[in-house]
């Protein structure tokens, strides 16, 4: 399959782009052929630079909207702006996340609902706005769920929960919107450390990895597009990326 003939204009909506894997699969799919709207909270500067960064490289092909993926009332309305800037919506990519501990005796309905709201809520109710949108054109959604959704990590259990809550949306939707609209998930490992990861809990990881190195974000980017423009007989199954780090028990 000609993949990038497949994508070429596209359009991809995708949460929390502005920075870290977000970015990068912002420019993945860009550079195969895909008009990309990079969503931001609170990273406008950085969303911005992105989005000029990708003009330069093709004319009416980026464009950046903000928005606090906790307010669930204005979900549909990024949607809808989304749609409108180019008249398409093809893929809804849900990456926002939340990511940080949350040790037991010390979690508050503030880390609930932030780490739910953005790893669980609001990619159910962007869903649900897009679903009628992704339908016409025969779209897909994928979403960044996380190896810790089947192996709790230590020191994050609302995290694990709400990722474990991303892989049952992942499975509920595909029937749901089957059959024209297919639904998938990425479970990355490895990838870029949080700054609080410490090297002694680097090394620790990393002997875990069958491959024993770290990934990048370049691998998670070229699993999304993979489920976007070649797994056109793929709905409800979550793609393991994580170096074989899995296979320990």
């Amino acid at each position: 399959m000609d993949t990038h003939h497949t994508l070429t204009d596209q359009v991809a909506l995708i949460t929390g782009a502005a920075q870290r894997v977000g970015a990068v699969i912002a420019r993945h799919l860009h550079g195969h052929g895909m008009r990309v709207m990079i969503h931001y909270r609170s990273s406008a500067d950085d969303a911005a630079v992105l989005r000029d960064e990708l003009l330069q490289q093709r004319p009416d092909s980026a464009a950046i909207i903000s928005g606090d993926l906790l307010d669930t009332a204005a979900l549909p309305a990024l949607v809808e702006q989304s749609h409108a800037r180019w008249g398409r919506l093809d893929v809804l990519i849900n990456n926002a996340s939340s990511f940080y501990p949350t040790a037991l005796g010390t979690i508050s309905e503030q880390h609930w609902d932030d780490l739910l709201g953005t790893n669980l809520k609001a990619p159910l109710f962007l869903s649900q706005a897009a679903a009628p949108l992704l339908a016409a054109r025969q779209g897909c959604i994928v979403n960044i769920a996380d190896i810790h959704a089947d192996r709790p990590l230590k020191g994050y259990p609302v995290y694990c929960i709400a990722k474990a809550g991303l892989v049952m949306l992942t499975k509920s939707l595909a029937r749901e919107l089957a059959p024209t609209v297919r639904v998938n998930a990425v479970a990355p490992g490895a990838i870029l450390w949080p700054q609080h990861a410490g090297e002694a809990t680097r090394e620790h990881i990393l002997k875990r990895i069958a491959l024993k190195r770290q990934g990048e974000p370049r691998d998670i980017a070229g699993a999304v597009r993979f489920l976007i423009a070649e797994a056109e007989y793929m709905t409800g199954q979550v793609l393991t990326v994580d170096g074989g780090r899995s296979l320990n028990n």
